[in-house]
């Protein structure tokens, strides 16, 4: 149950409103014990200045999402985990409504994060908000494609791309809520149609990950293939030769500005539903919205942030220019991931 909000408390929340983040005076907790899908090693700046800023020390256990869930699950009531942070729209869909987060409700979070980019299921008492953004975009090889093909993700079912797209798994989080995206946008019967276009142009079987799908583009094995954009932009930053061969090679478009916009997935979190540590999680979520931390999400793993003070000075992703974001509720997304999963299975996008 939640505490009544001193006048303190009141007082510092509007002041942070206003600031992004400011030191808590009424955090009483010292500790936080952090479940992360966030494998980035870039994160530790952002974890090392929440301490420096607050004193509370994070206890960090970071594995792959399910296991994080399942581990979760397992613990059930006597789970040490304060905060869970996951990586993707149909995970946080999952622990959502398995009743793995639990109410929030903090008048910052509101303020500061859009409300297509936050969750709450009233009838589980769970809730979460998304962290940062990574767009979902289209590459092409510069030799053998007209950039002009490929404008829209309903673009990859054309004719003229008969053997020649790649994709990962559609079975994969990230593959399943763009197709869950269409099937919203589109309609379950037109979503269906879309997928086993695209499964027609396969250039290969779907295998790899998304930074596999770029090189492919590259290589020439492909013309075409879809990534998010935080894996180009980590090639686009590397300096090493091959693979500023590899950017040298493709083009990047940002799909759908005409209609509905780039499908964008996200990182979020919510206060995990046993924690033993609740002050300090809602200090810590909180403290993520903040433009200070945003901005480390940005630069660190080439996210956007979802806080729109926050200003960023990343030039892999200044260089994709300014576009149109979808802005479907990622909640609808994370609703349709069982229909998406039925369309992979029938379309055989495997």
């Amino acid at each position: 149950m939640n505490r009544p909000k001193s006048a303190l408390t009141l007082l510092w929340l509007g002041l942070s409103a206003v600031a992004g983040f400011a030191q808590p005076v009424f955090a009483k907790d010292t500790v936080l014990n952090l479940y992360s899908a966030r494998h980035y090693q870039t994160d530790e700046a952002l974890y090392s200045n929440f301490t420096k800023q607050t004193g509370i020390r994070i206890n960090r256990i970071e594995a792959g999402d399910e296991a994080l869930l399942e581990r979760l699950r397992n613990e059930g009531k006597n789970s040490p985990a304060d905060v869970v942070l996951l990586v993707d729209a149909a995970r946080l869909w999952k622990a959502q409504i398995e009743g793995l987060f639990q109410p929030l409700d903090s008048a910052l979070l509101k303020n500061r994060i859009p409300e297509h980019l936050r969750a709450r299921d009233d009838g589980k008492g769970s809730e979460w908000f998304a962290i940062s953004t990574r767009a979902r975009a289209i590459v092409y090889n510069k030799e053998k494609i007209d950039p002009s093909l490929v404008r829209n993700y309903e673009d990859l079912a054309r004719p003229e791309l008969k053997g020649k797209v790649c994709t990962r798994s559609g079975m994969h989080p990230y593959m399943l809520s763009l197709i869950g995206a269409m099937s919203e946008h589109l309609g379950q019967a037109a979503a269906e149609h879309w997928a086993k276009g695209v499964v027609a142009n396969f250039a290969r079987s779907p295998r790899g990950g998304d930074t596999d799908q770029i090189k492919a583009v590259a290589s020439g094995e492909c013309a075409v293939a879809l990534t998010n954009t935080y894996y180009l932009a980590r090639l686009m930053r590397s300096k090493k030769p091959q693979d500023q061969q590899i950017v040298a090679k493709v083009g990047v478009v940002m799909p759908n500005q005409s209609s509905w916009g780039t499908h964008v997935n996200v990182s979020g979190g919510g206060i995990a539903h046993a924690a033993p540590h609740r002050e300090a999680a809602v200090t810590f979520l909180e403290y993520l919205a903040s433009d200070q931390a945003q901005i480390y999400l940005a630069d660190g793993n080439n996210e956007w942030p979802v806080v729109a003070s926050a200003k960023i000075n990343n030039p892999a992703l200044e260089s994709l220019g300014q576009f149109k974001a979808d802005r479907l509720p990622i909640s609808a997304i994370g609703r349709s991931q069982m229909e998406a999963a039925k369309i992979i299975d029938r379309v055989r996008w495997r």
